[in-house]
């Protein structure tokens, strides 16, 4: 049973402040209840740490994150990543939470590194460096 995710009025300005507003580096999205539409949970300037550390172990989130590193030659990159968490706890949520997943990859065109994470080591520093460079 799939069912169409709409994204809420707060999603949608989140998402432009995201890319709007150098302070704000992070979007934590959950469903709402009933289950249908995307609202913003956190919207904020996290580091990777924090990022990672805020993840419920028990509940899935929807990340869009926008990862700062180096390049091999040097130069500062930043690069937009949308995040599937889902833990393993939460494995009877995944059918919704995976079309929300597919509604904000359709939104989000421009954005070219998608991931499911089950476990925070999924979600190390370097391993999403090695994604998104």
């Amino acid at each position: 049973m799939s069912s169409a995710i709409g994204l809420s009025e707060g999603c949608l300005a989140a998402i432009q402040h995201l890319r709007e507003q150098r302070e704000v580096n992070t979007l934590v999205l959950r469903l709402a209840d009933p289950p249908d539409v995307l609202v913003a949970e956190l919207e904020g300037n996290l580091t990777h740490d924090e990022l990672v550390q805020g993840l419920p172990s028990d509940e899935p989130r929807l990340v869009v994150h926008e990862l700062s590193f180096a390049s091999p030659e040097g130069t500062r990159r930043n690069e937009l990543l949308l995040i599937l968490w889902m833990p393993p706890a939460a494995e009877e949520q995944e059918e919704v939470y995976t079309a929300g997943y597919t509604a904000l990859k359709e939104y989000l065109g421009d954005v070219h590194v998608h991931l499911t994470a089950r476990r925070a080591d999924q979600l190390a520093y370097r391993r999403l460096v090695a994604l998104a460079g």
